[in-house]
């Protein structure tokens, strides 16, 4: 019989009784994590007792049993159960426990070349499910237009009128400030320039083809996408957050014909308009700053920029007005579908969408400067 002092005693133990001839294995004690950390060798007995799967086990005889303990037992023995173990039911729940708990095995450390390629991953996953939501969306709204093209009365109109007038006449205001302003500012800086080399007659070429060209679009879109690209966000994310979206999926209304196609549209149709008003605007700006720096007489400086400017150049500002114009509004769409319904996710994907149409609009400018390069000049 086991000594019951054995049994009783204050540290973890490990018993092979004589008249079991070495075959049964008992565990007396308190076996939790305090003992196993102040005992490191009894860990290492316990793995080499547990590779003789022909020994039987007995832990019905400990005072203590925590899930520490459970699981270096639940490692030791392959990561299930002997098959002639006694032990009492309270403890039977701990190996259930361990049974169906997921552990994930432990990852061999990268080296820091390996981790420098992992992390650079991440962004590289994250643009491409951007980008194939984004012309998955692109998609539907194709279909939703040879839709609208067979049938004619299904068109939103009462959607596209009302994003016009919040994105378009809404915007006359803040637009007009702020081109008034940026031809003034441009105009006179350029006027202390020119005048150094007796050249000011050609403040009429650089404000024309400056404003007309890629200031006046640049500018507009911009503050289109910061003012009402975020409404749009902001709108979207909101019918998400009191089940709007999914009450519309109810009904069978499609999200993109109903809320996207409008928006697209309007802003195509609204952003043209608005840099049309911005270029004039920022060319009086401009015209009463040469007038007042350089004496140029408002008539010399109206006969004189037709001549200064191509047409064409006017012509590449409204294709511009029309491809930021649905940029924006996409994009603003897509991430207002990617709002969760909690307020941060509601911040973040609406800061997002800002930045994003931004990062589009400059990156876009700069493509039609490449692709229109030597197309519009004098």
């Amino acid at each position: 019989m086991i000594d019951e002092a054995i049994i009783h005693a204050k540290k973890p133990a490990v018993m092979l009784p004589k008249e079991s001839g070495g075959k049964l294995i008992v565990l007396t004690g308190p076996w939790s994590l305090r003992t196993l950390v102040a005992d490191p060798a009894l860990r290492q007995s316990i793995k080499k007792l547990a590779a003789d799967r022909d020994k039987q086990w007995d832990i019905s005889r400990i005072e203590r049993l925590d899930s520490a303990a459970a699981f270096l037992l639940w490692q030791a023995w392959g990561e299930k159960l002997p098959v002639d173990l006694i032990m009492r039911p309270e403890h039977r729940r701990l190996f259930e426990y361990c049974h169906y708990r997921n552990i994930p095995p432990p990852r061999p450390m990268l080296s820091r070349f390996a981790g420098m390629l992992r992390h650079g991953q991440v962004p590289l996953q994250k643009f491409y499910q951007h980008l194939r939501a984004w012309l998955t969306l692109f998609g539907r709204l194709i279909v939703d237009s040879t839709y609208l093209f067979r049938h004619p009365r299904a068109t939103p109109y009462k959607e596209i009128s009302l994003t016009i007038y919040k994105a378009g006449v809404s915007a006359l205001g803040v637009t007009a400030l702020v081109g008034f302003l940026v031809g003034i500012s441009l105009s006179y800086l350029s006027s202390l320039q020119l005048q150094r080399f007796g050249a000011e007659i050609y403040i009429i070429d650089l404000l024309g083809l400056s404003i007309i060209r890629e200031l006046g679009p640049m500018l507009t879109a911009i503050l289109v996408a910061g003012r009402s690209g975020s409404a749009m966000t902001a709108e979207i994310g909101i019918m998400r957050v009191t089940q709007e979206l999914d009450a519309l999926a109810a009904l069978g209304i499609s999200h993109s014909l109903r809320l996207v196609l409008p928006k697209v549209i309007a802003l195509s149709i609204a952003l043209p308009l608005l840099i049309v008003w911005t270029d004039a605007v920022a060319l009086i700006g401009g015209m009463v700053s040469a007038q007042l720096t350089l004496d140029i007489g408002y008539r010399q400086f109206l006969d004189q920029l037709p001549k200064a400017v191509p047409i064409v150049n006017f012509y590449i500002g409204l294709g511009k007005g029309v491809t930021f114009g649905m940029m924006i509004a996409m994009i603003a769409c897509y991430y207002g579908f990617l709002i969760k319904p909690n307020t941060e996710s509601l911040g973040n994907e609406t800061t997002h969408s800002v930045v994003a149409t931004i990062t589009v609009v400059i990156l876009m400018d700069a493509m039609f400067s490449i692709l229109f390069k030597n197309v519009g000049f004098p």
